[in-house]
């Protein structure tokens, strides 16, 4: 009787974890691919920034301005109240700098599957919002203590935009670092053709280091 043999691991990507794999350099990339490969295969995983999530749009959808997310801070368990207290001056700030909260509405995004040569990434905003003026915007927020490169917002903010019309159409794809309160956009002067070039060469490396990581 010949023993079973394990199905093996597509490679796969989510938005978060590939704009962090484009972010690092030499080895760690190989690391952190082997990372990601293992938590797929055991299925393991949290977001610790669920609830905060929750609370950023409900300040949103009900025009409060901030309440929902100072309160949630006290809602949580009490490991990650550090974590949430952090987070709330600046998500205080990027809401505050959104204008008037009556004239923002909550949007609702979709995900959809980017393919980047045979590479497929998630492409996951948490959120969208329109505005009263008919704009809209696809929210992808950025938690780490550290700013996001240069290189992460590229690549967030092009995939984004490369799929936007199954996302939220006619929306402008926007990175939101909420430590910071700050709002990335998309660089006048970026070139698409050479971010495609680029993050397929990427994706390539990606799939490359997932096979022999098995």
């Amino acid at each position: 009787m010949t023993a079973p043999t394990s199905t093996p691991l597509t490679p796969y990507a989510t938005l978060l974890g590939f704009t962090r794999y484009v972010d690092r350099t030499g080895p760690t990339k190989a690391n952190f691919v082997g990372g990601l490969r293992r938590q797929r295969a055991s299925r393991s995983g949290f977001n610790p920034h669920g609830q905060f999530v929750k609370a950023l749009k409900a300040d949103v959808a009900f025009h409060t301005g901030g309440t929902h997310v100072s309160q949630v801070v006290d809602l949580v368990k009490p490991r990650w109240r550090p974590l949430y207290q952090a987070l709330v001056p600046g998500a205080t700030a990027w809401l505050h700098s959104l204008g008037t909260p009556a004239d923002v509405d909550l949007a609702q995004t979709r995900d959809a599957l980017a393919m980047l040569g045979d590479l497929p990434v998630k492409i996951n905003p948490h959120f969208g919002v329109r505005y009263a003026d008919g704009r809209a915007e696809a929210v992808r927020l950025h938690f780490d203590e550290a700013p996001p490169s240069e290189e992460a917002v590229l690549a967030t903010l092009h995939l984004m935009a490369r799929h936007m019309d199954a996302v939220l159409p006619h929306a402008e794809p926007v990175l939101v670092d909420v430590r910071r309160g700050t709002t990335h956009r998309m660089p006048a002067d970026v070139k698409p053709e050479q971010v495609e070039q680029w993050l397929a060469g990427e994706a390539a490396a990606f799939r490359a280091i997932w096979s022999t990581a098995a």
